[in-house]
């Protein structure tokens, strides 16, 4: 791996550049403020922020479920709130998604603001700035957010698809964010939303036990922390799927960059962590989050243009009154 003083300095420079010169791009078709006046006497953006911090007081957790439903909801179809629809065969039912929470705290809210405003707030920008305002609550950047997403009217599970597994090579996780317009280093950039992120252990199992069916441990998941996790969070015969944290444990649910100081140690939870920081097309990227402070100014770059990806303005789609239902 690549000290950071002999990464290729024109990449950063370039990519840096990219990021501040698309920042506008993504807003085209959305607005701030846009719920202003439109709600009554009721600010849509203050009742999220209190509800967010409600919840954060007792659930922190929640900032992961928050960011991997909006992954999940924006890399299909785009962010039109199309993976909390029920119903057979749609994205929530997809194996990809068996992981996603939060859907009843997003019904919480909607369910607020239907009192307030009926039929004026989608289900997508409450995903928007709901996970905003987590992200600005757990320590990470505060950045701004445009709004005016409409709601999805179709959701199918065989979509789910284009969602990249926790077991992807990294060259096959560039194509795939390729397809979706973001580069290789707002896909690493992205990929440390996992500071605050969660896995089961039977999502790891096979890094633990037996890689690619040796028995062992995968060797480049550092010993003594394939130990720690085998011996203490997912011992053998445990009685539940177990709940791993993809960050070290004393920044667990802080949104900062110690998760590249992770994969550093050798200590990525998952494949793709680990990979992140082997992979001679990223693991420059890796060393320069960890050793600069840029990570968050261009998460908050990364996670907005995410957000406006593929939206539906204007007369497409609806505003749900359930955000389980279309309307």
């Amino acid at each position: 791996m690549q000290p950071v003083g002999s990464a290729p300095r024109l990449a950063v420079l370039v990519a840096v550049v990219v990021l501040a010169s698309s920042a506008a791009c993504c807003r085209a078709q959305l607005a701030s403020n846009f719920y202003a006046g439109k709600c009554g006497n009721t600010s849509v953006e203050v009742v999220i922020q209190v509800a967010v911090k409600a919840r954060l007081v007792w659930d922190k957790r929640m900032v992961a479920g928050l960011l991997h439903l909006l992954f999940h909801d924006c890399f299909v179809q785009g962010c039109d709130a199309s993976l909390l629809l029920d119903g057979p065969n749609t994205e929530k039912t997809a194996p990809q998604n068996s992981g996603i929470f939060g859907y009843d705290f997003i019904d919480d809210i909607k369910s607020e603001l239907e009192a307030a405003c009926p039929g004026v707030v989608s289900c997508a920008d409450i995903i928007i700035a709901a996970t905003r305002d987590a992200i600005a609550l757990c320590g990470g950047p505060s950045y701004a957010v445009t709004l005016g997403r409409r709601d999805g009217m179709s959701s199918v599970s065989w979509m789910a698809s284009d969602l990249p597994s926790p077991h992807v090579d990294i060259a096959t996780a560039i194509g795939m964010f390729a397809k979706k317009g973001f580069n290789s280093f707002e896909m690493a950039t992205l990929m440390g939303a996992h500071t605050v992120g969660v896995t089961h252990c039977s999502v790891i199992d096979d890094r633990l036990r037996n890689f690619n069916g040796t028995g062992k441990a995968d060797p480049s998941m550092d010993r003594t922390y394939a130990w720690i996790l085998t011996t203490f969070a997912c011992p053998k015969g445990q009685a539940f799927d177990n709940i791993v944290y993809l960050d070290e444990p004393s920044s667990i649910l802080i949104f900062d960059k110690s998760y590249f100081n992770q994969i550093l140690s050798g200590r990525g939870v998952l494949a793709v962590d680990q990979a992140l920081g082997m992979d001679p097309a990223t693991a420059w990227m890796v060393q320069f989050f960890a050793t600069t402070d840029f990570f968050p100014a261009m998460f908050a770059h990364s996670i907005t243009k995410l957000a406006a990806l593929e939206v539906k303005t204007g007369t497409a789609g609806e505003i749900r009154r359930n955000c389980r239902l279309t309307n």
